[in-house]
C-alpha cells in the first residue's frame, strides 16, 4: 500500500450537445480540459491527476498533457443522465484496488477554466473539518429577497421567509459554481450511495468571473473573454 494521497480528478465525457467537442476546443491556445490538468498539476498538495473518459480524442489530449486516463469510463457511467458523484467513486475504488491510499479527492470541472492553483489550495485549506467543500459564488437572486414561487392557493409567493425590504438585509445565499469539490475519501464513498446532501458541506466562495461554466457557445465565448480580460492573455 503506498502512502496517503490527495488526488485529483477530472471527469469528461465526449458526448457534448450544447457544444460538441467543447472539452479539448481550444481555449486561449490549449485545449479546454488542459487548463484543469495544468491548474491541479500546479497545486502542491495534489499528488496526481487521474481523468475519467469514454473517448479516446479526450484520452490522447490528457495524456499529452500528463495526467492519467486509467481506463475507458464504462458505458452505463458516460450518459447524459448518469451522475457524476458515482462516476468519481469508480475512479477511486479502481485506483484503490491498484494500491492507491486515497484520503482527499479534488474533483475539478473541466469547463471551469478560469480558476487557478491558488484557489485550489485555497479550498483545500478552507475547512479541513467539512466532509465536502463545495466552489460556490454569490447568488444573482435570493430567496429571501427576489425569488418567489406559485403556491397551492395559485398566487405567487417568496420563497423564503418574510420578505426584506433590501438586498443587503437578506441572508446571504450562494450557487455551486461547480469549480471545484473537496472531498474527504469516506464522504465520496457515503455519498455515491446516499446523495451530495447527506454529508456536511462547507463553502469554500469564488468570485462570480472565475465562477463561469461553459456549457455552450455563449460560455464559451464569455469565458473567453473573461480570461482575456482578467489574466492579460491574448492567444
Amino acid at each position: 500500500m503506498r502512502l496517503p494521497r490527495t488526488i485529483a480528478t477530472i471527469c469528461a465525457r465526449g458526448g457534448s450537445k450544447g457544444l460538441p467537442g467543447k472539452n479539448i476546443r481550444d481555449f486561449a491556445g490549449k485545449p479546454l480540459i488542459v487548463h484543469s490538468i495544468e491548474q491541479a498539476q500546479a497545486c502542491p498538495e495534489i499528488d496526481a491527476v487521474y481523468v475519467s473518459t469514454d473517448d479516446e480524442a479526450i484520452a490522447a489530449v490528457v495524456r499529452a498533457a500528463g495526467a492519467t486516463v486509467p481506463y475507458v469510463r464504462p458505458a452505463e457511467l458516460a450518459s447524459d443522465s448518469a451522475p457524476k458523484v458515482p462516476v468519481i467513486e469508480h475512479l477511486v475504488r479502481f485506483l484503490e484496488r491498484q494500491g492507491q491510499a486515497v484520503v482527499r479527492v479534488v474533483d475539478l470541472q473541466p469547463t471551469s477554466p478560469l480558476r487557478d492553483a491558488a484557489d485550489i489550495s485555497a479550498a483545500l485549506r478552507s475547512h479541513p473539518d467539512a466532509d465536502l467543500v463545495v466552489g460556490v459564488k454569490d447568488a444573482a437572486d435570493n430567496p429571501y429577497f427576489n425569488l418567489v414561487e406559485r403556491g397551492e392557493d395559485g398566487w405567487v409567493h417568496l420563497s423564503k421567509g418574510q420578505g426584506s425590504t433590501r438586498r443587503q438585509e437578506a441572508p446571504a445565499v450562494y450557487a455551486l459554481n461547480g469549480s471545484i469539490y473537496v472531498w474527504q475519501r469516506a464522504a465520496l464513498a457515503h455519498a455515491a450511495i446516499h446523495g451530495l446532501w447527506s454529508v456536511h458541506i462547507a463553502p469554500f466562495v469564488m468570485p462570480r468571473w472565475k465562477s463561469v461554466d461553459i456549457d455552450d457557445l455563449e460560455d464559451f465565448e464569455h469565458a473567453l473573454w473573461l480570461y482575456r480580460r482578467h489574466a492579460g492573455s491574448t492567444p
